[in-house]
């Protein structure tokens, strides 16, 4: 997805989450709850980040083979377009299908599945990884003589038709369903009900999983999520977490070649094998509880200012990319995992996260005008007050929520 078409679709995917929120209170259901909402996107701020990051790499590579090893060069116009776009979700069909069934894959992917709930905002919730892992398999494209700017296009096509899949507002929709991906198809996708596991990996053609033996249809009232449920609203853990069971896992096993050969396997053989070491990693099947610890109104709307700030913040990012050195590119990107990783441990009430907080917005301040007063000095004047202002308005903010909810809870014991 190019630069521009994230700036012009930000506005749209938070007004349709917006509506959606809206309609659905409307028809007396709850489809969203906020910690697990605001992890969704944060977890999508954080792959904006990583990608703007690897863009250059992975663009150069499909630049490369298309201009030194094309089997010939096709035109760029709306027949190449539509046979790029069917081309895409073809290989799509394949990375999603490898991202369930070889743990290398799904180590990212599950990032994606991890919510209870379903929603559009879900589909904003993307690993930081997984483009880098899976872009390979997206190589015959250029190898047919598909130009970059082709390639680009169908990517954003793709990647844009899956988003207003991700709702339960939408029920079934005929005739349509036989040939194209819809909300009733990837709510199957999304189910952890035994019957729906592994299914429907189509992006825009559900002919694929018809054509492949992987399609199910919408029966039974999905639950969502993983098997076993993350428990977390941490945005780091997410995109590691099923690495570091991997880890565990190789441990178990035997010999190289079994270790080795773990990372192709599939998730199910690796629930097994980390049975024999603990009862928590046992898979469960069908419905789940959920995850839902409370934290206060007071840190809950702290959390969405500066998930507000942080969406601002990733906009500049991409914008300015190219003007900051290799450090700011580093140190920008850090801050952005670390503001996601600390919200999460806001809303899950982490008595340290006051004191990474007081940290983070420290750090973010003196970086920030030091780039200012190096590369921006005309707006150092103005930005140096305002920002000093806000970030220690911040740092009063969670202090005297420390103080209060500590009170509370001494109060409360005596």
């Amino acid at each position: 997805m190019g630069v521009s078409i994230i700036l012009i679709a930000v506005p749209f995917f938070f007004g349709s989450i917006l509506f959606e929120m809206l309609y659905g209170k409307l028809k007396g259901t709850n489809w969203y709850n906020f910690e697990d909402s605001i992890t969704n996107l944060n977890l999508g701020i954080g792959s904006q980040a990583f990608n703007t990051l690897s863009k250059v790499l992975l663009l150069g590579l499909y630049g490369f083979i298309y201009t030194h090893f094309a089997l010939f060069k096709l035109p760029s116009n709306i027949y190449t377009f539509i046979g790029c776009v069917i081309a895409f979700d073809f290989l799509y069909y394949w990375a999603h299908r490898l991202g369930h069934e070889w743990n290398l894959f799904w180590g990212a992917h599950i990032v994606h599945h991890q919510s209870q709930e379903y929603n559009l905002s879900v589909a904003l919730r993307q690993s930081w990884f997984h483009n880098m892992l899976a872009f390979v398999i997206f190589l015959p494209i250029p190898f047919l003589g598909f130009d970059p700017i082709l390639f680009g296009a169908a990517a954003g096509f793709v990647t844009l038709y899956q988003y207003w899949i991700h709702t339960q507002a939408i029920k079934s929709m005929g005739w349509f369903e036989w040939i194209f991906n819809s909300p009733a198809h990837h709510r199957v996708h999304h189910a952890i009900n035994p019957q729906y596991l592994d299914k429907n990996y189509a992006a825009v053609f559900i002919i694929w999983d018809r054509m492949f033996g992987t399609f199910v249809k919408e029966e039974e009232t999905p639950e969502y999520g993983t098997t076993v449920p993350i428990k977390s609203w941490n945005p780091v853990w997410a995109n590691i977490h099923f690495y570091v069971e991997m880890w565990e896992g190789m441990k178990l096993e035997k010999g190289l070649f079994r270790k080795f050969s773990l990372l192709f396997r599939g998730p199910d053989y690796l629930g097994e094998l980390l049975q024999l070491k603990s009862s928590d990693y046992k898979n469960k099947e069908g419905k789940v509880d959920k995850y839902r610890p409370k934290p206060s109104l007071n840190m809950q709307i702290y959390v969405f200012v500066q998930f507000l700030i942080l969406t601002l913040a990733i906009f500049s990012y991409i914008l300015h990319f190219k003007e900051l050195s290799m450090f700011y590119k580093l140190t920008f990107l850090s801050l952005i995992v670390l503001t996601t990783l600390n919200c999460g441990a806001i809303m899950e009430n982490r008595k340290w996260s006051v004191h990474v907080e007081i940290v983070r917005l420290l750090v973010f301040l003196l970086v920030y005008n030091i780039l200012y007063y190096t590369q921006y000095s005309p707006w150092f004047g103005y930005v140096i007050p305002i920002s000093l202002s806000v970030g220690f308005a911040f740092i009063v903010w969670v202090v005297i929520n420390y103080f209060y909810t500590r009170n509370k809870l001494a109060a409360g014991l005596q």
